[in-house]
Formats: C-alpha cells, sequence, structure tokens
C-alpha cells in the first residue's frame, strides 16, 4: 500500500499486531481519526467501519482511504452508543488512544463487550497519566484552563481492571512507550 501515512509507532511493531487479525474478520475502528490504524489492517480483514465523533477527522478519514483506493472500509461519524451498531457484529475492536477520554469509562467497555462476538478481541493502547511523569502537571493544567480535552488519569493497573470488570481477560500487554507518557498496550478477549 503505497503512500499510506506512517503511524506513530513502529511498524514492526503493529505487523507483530496482524497475528489477531483474519480475513474474514468485522472489525470496528473505535475512535478511528484520520483512519490510518483501519487503513494499515485493511488488507488483513474482510471490513473495516471506523467511527469517531468528529466530522473533521472522518473527512481526513475518507481522504486517506482513497489514495491506496481501499475497497473494505467505510467512516462514519458516530458513537460506540449509535444503535445502528448491532450487539455482537464484530471479531475484533480497535481502540487506539480513546478510552480515557470515555466519559464513564466502565459503560463505555461494556458497550465495547456488547459489540464485540463471543471470543472477540479489543485491541488497544491507552495514555497511562496515572502513572508518575513529569507531563501529568502540565497536562492537568490544559485540561484545568480547557485547552486540552478532560480525560481520565489511569494507573496501568486501573486500566487493566477496568476491562477485567468489563468481562474481558487480558491475553497480552505491554508498555509502548515511556516519553512523554507511558502508554499502554492491551489485547483483551471477550469471555
Amino acid at each position: 500500500m503505497k503512500n499510506v501515512p506512517k503511524i506513530a509507532h513502529t511498524n514492526k511493531f503493529w505487523i507483530k499486531q496482524k497475528k489477531y487479525l483474519k480475513q474474514p474478520d468485522f472489525v470496528l475502528d473505535f475512535g478511528c481519526a484520520t483512519g490510518l490504524y483501519s487503513i494499515k489492517f485493511a488488507s488483513n480483514v474482510k471490513t473495516i467501519i471506523g467511527i469517531d465523533i468528529s466530522s473533521k477527522m472522518i473527512e481526513i478519514a475518507n481522504r486517506n482511504a482513497l489514495t491506496p483506493n481501499i475497497k473494505n472500509i467505510s467512516f462514519s461519524q458516530s458513537t460506540i452508543f449509535n444503535e445502528e451498531l448491532k450487539k455482537e457484529s464484530f471479531n475484533i475492536i480497535l481502540s487506539f488512544n480513546i478510552i480515557h477520554f470515555l466519559e464513564n469509562t466502565q459503560e463505555g467497555i461494556q458497550r465495547l463487550n456488547e459489540l464485540l462476538r463471543p471470543g472477540g478481541l479489543i485491541i488497544s493502547s491507552t495514555a497511562c497519566m496515572g502513572e508518575k511523569s513529569l507531563m501529568n502537571s502540565f497536562v492537568f493544567f490544559l485540561m484545568k484552563f480547557g485547552v486540552f480535552p478532560r480525560f481520565r488519569f489511569f494507573k496501568k493497573t486501573e486500566l487493566e481492571e477496568v476491562f477485567t470488570q468489563g468481562g474481558f481477560t487480558i491475553i497480552e500487554s505491554k508498555v509502548l512507550t515511556y516519553h512523554p507518557t507511558i502508554e499502554y498496550y492491551i489485547v483483551a478477549k471477550k469471555l
């Protein structure tokens, strides 16, 4: 796929994640932003539906999908609570850098559980700002004055607990980055 914009994490890491994606899979890219992850994984699955609350991001995602001429992706402005998203519709949910922004984390994780078929997977990465970092004070200051959107300051253990309480078992986890914040990667399977 030529001309696909680069993703922040190393390609080597993301290529390994393709082991979870199979050709017959229906995938939801929750908080798809500009669609870069959807585009990266499109050739490995049957269908990807990318959703984001920002219409501007969806416009960019649609443009990004044109360059490599990908036919199995659709993008729409939506939330996970959209009733058009039917229960047990997806084998995989991609959730990169979005869980910490959920207003009610447990409710959001429960909805993701509902959307997954039995044995389905969530592949996620989440900023864990609850871990010690010099960046935390700065981000908190920006949030207080409305410069930065509000989000939850997870610790890694708290994030894992959200998944397990939401009906998932964690099958893989690791720290992706330490600077400027800790980004924690989790693959969780619906029980």
